[in-house]
């Protein structure tokens, strides 16, 4: 384990203003609030009655914008009322047609991605909604005449998944795909309020459990498991571990961990020591699909692989998602204090977008 002094360090405000100028842990932390005002602005949409005949619902996106997409789809799946697919790429799946409703979701409106199989759908005859702060993206939607849900946020576009979460959500409630989602909202922000009371930056490590958690899984590779709506929850904490500490992690989802990932626990055997598995878990999950947690749970502690569980809150799936979620980017973030690299600049991915930008 992380020694004391380690952690105590992580109740330091010199160190997140050495580490964190540019305030990210004031983001985190707003998620609850964020998530509320972004629910009250997208309700003020008048979604166009023709978009309730789409036959499908495409959304389109990368990275954070493509999470949130990931959990209407989650929810939808054993409760909505028609199809809906996540696209993360250039190209809009062929079945696109002037039947389907496209929602292209960039916080910059620049994701090169993401425009090209927006433009491909339109083309395509698609109904269109973009979802954005602003870029090319906003630009697109003024030349084809398709509506766009503009919102401010002075923030990185992952930090901004309460904005574009929630407008999906909402969209995908209009459009008739879902029903009344007020209070799933209400219990996740309430949830996500008593959870940042409990795990926030100014609850001491002593009594933090995402700051202790972040000690064990320094120095190790985690893995992060998820199933049902946790497995997109998974995800986020894979993607925010990587751009917030700096650091590898991988995700798994069950019960398909269980249907190959398992057979190859315990090697190499110089890994072992290094690996860190976190189970993303609910009560309400289905029962079998529990017994799979316990059974990968027995696996791992064979092959002597340290694991632990994180139970979400919440009854309805979108308060288990973010609940979860927003232990996540905390657990990130105090580890990125830890691993003492500042946490918001991702300058490995501007790299790569500058490099796209030249070609």
């Amino acid at each position: 384990m992380t020694a004391p002094t380690a952690l105590t360090a992580l109740d330091d405000r010199a160190t997140v203003d050495r580490l964190d100028p540019h305030g990210l842990l004031g983001r985190i932390e707003a998620l609850p609030e964020q998530c509320e005002e972004a629910w009250r602005c997208a309700g003020e949409f008048e979604l166009p009655s023709a978009y309730r005949d789409a036959r499908e619902v495409v959304l389109l996106g990368m990275g954070g914008s493509a999470i949130a997409g990931d959990i209407v789809r989650s929810i939808a799946s054993t409760s909505g009322r028609k199809p809906i697919y996540v696209v993360r790429g250039y190209d809009a799946p062929g079945f696109v047609s002037e039947q389907t409703l496209v929602v292209a979701c960039s916080h910059s409106g620049n994701t090169e991605e993401t425009l090209s199989s927006v433009r491909q759908s339109l083309d395509a005859g698609a109904r269109g909604i973009a979802v954005t702060t602003g870029g090319e993206l906003r630009s697109l939607a003024g030349e084809r005449g398709i509506h766009c849900l503009s919102y401010d946020y002075d923030g990185e576009p992952r930090s901004a998944i309460g904005h574009q979460l929630m407008t999906l959500l909402s969209l995908a409630e209009r459009a008739g795909l879902l029903a009344s989602q007020g209070d799933a909202v209400a219990e996740a922000v309430s949830l996500m309020r008593e959870q940042r009371a409990r795990i926030g930056h100014s609850t001491s490590s002593d009594r933090n459990a995402a700051k202790q958690l972040a000690g064990r899984l320094r120095g190790k590779l985690p893995v992060i498991v998820g199933g049902g709506v946790l497995s997109d929850a998974a995800y986020r904490w894979k993607t925010q571990i990587n751009e917030n500490a700096k650091s590898w992690a991988f995700h798994e989802t069950m019960p398909e961990l269980n249907h190959n990932a398992i057979a190859g626990f315990g090697l190499p055997e110089e890994l072992v020591p290094r690996l860190h598995v976190v189970f993303l878990h609910h009560s309400a999950l289905h029962p079998r699909l529990r017994l799979h947690y316990d059974a990968a749970a027995d696996a791992l502690t064979a092959a002597g692989v340290a694991h632990e569980r994180v139970e979400a809150l919440g009854s309805s799936g979108l308060a288990q998602a973010l609940t979860s979620l927003h232990f996540g980017d905390l657990v990130s973030y105090y580890l990125a204090l830890l691993n003492r690299v500042e946490p918001a600049p991702v300058q490995a991915l501007d790299k790569v977008k500058a490099k796209l930008a030249q070609s």
